[in-house]
Order: C-alpha cells, then structure tokens, then sequence
C-alpha cells in the first residue's frame, strides 16, 4: 500500500491550480509576461518537492525543499502582484494565496526538522 505524502501531494494540487490560473490568465491577457512567471515559479514548487524524494543525501534532500520553498516565496509575490493590478480578484488571490502560505509552512517544518534530526 502506498503511503500519503503530504507535500508531495499538496505541491502537486498547487501546481494544478496554477496551471489553471495561467490558463484564465493566458485567455483573457494573452502573452501577459507575469502569468509566465507565475508558472514557472508555481509548479517549480512541486517539481523540486518531487525530485527531493529521490535525494542521495539529506543535504540534498534539504537543499532541494529550500529551492521549492523559494519558489514558494516567489510565487506569493507574482500572485500579490496579480491582485494589485486587479488581474486577479481578491477572493481569487485568497484562496490560492492560502494554499501557498500552507505549502510554505510545509516547507520550513520539513526542513527545520530534518536540520535538527540531522545534528
């Protein structure tokens, strides 16, 4: 049986969000530069989350979720961003912003625990 890991599937259902975000944003602004590093931050996330699965080491597994967690910090930016220029509504940049917070607090509890495990 396999078992649940939260990131990675937290991470995985952002990505999913932003990818509908990018969508709504492409059809209605097409070629909007922001919604294209909106993605490639946003689902960055995910793919880095993935990737720390496989690490060789703890080190890399840490470095690995510190990257997903930059791209997490950067992904909150272009949405604050989106919601200032009224590309997005506020209720629109609630609900993704939170899942983004959440994703980060993920984020820093993992590795905050796997640092002090590893001393």
């Amino acid at each position: 049986m396999k078992t649940e890991n939260v990131i990675v599937e937290k991470s995985k259902a952002f990505a999913i969000r932003i990818i509908r975000l990018y969508q709504h944003l492409e059809t209605k602004h097409k070629g909007f530069p922001l919604s294209k590093q909106l993605l490639n931050s946003g689902t960055s996330i995910g793919a880095n989350v993935n990737e720390s699965v496989f690490a060789q080491s703890t080190k890399d597994f840490v470095s690995k979720l510190k990257i997903s967690l930059k791209e997490t910090n950067e992904t909150g930016y272009w949405l604050e961003l989106l919601v200032a220029t009224e590309y997005i509504t506020d209720k629109e940049f609630q609900s993704i912003n939170t899942d983004c917070i959440e994703l980060k607090k993920i984020l820093i509890s993992i590795i905050n625990s796997t640092d002090n495990n590893s001393k």
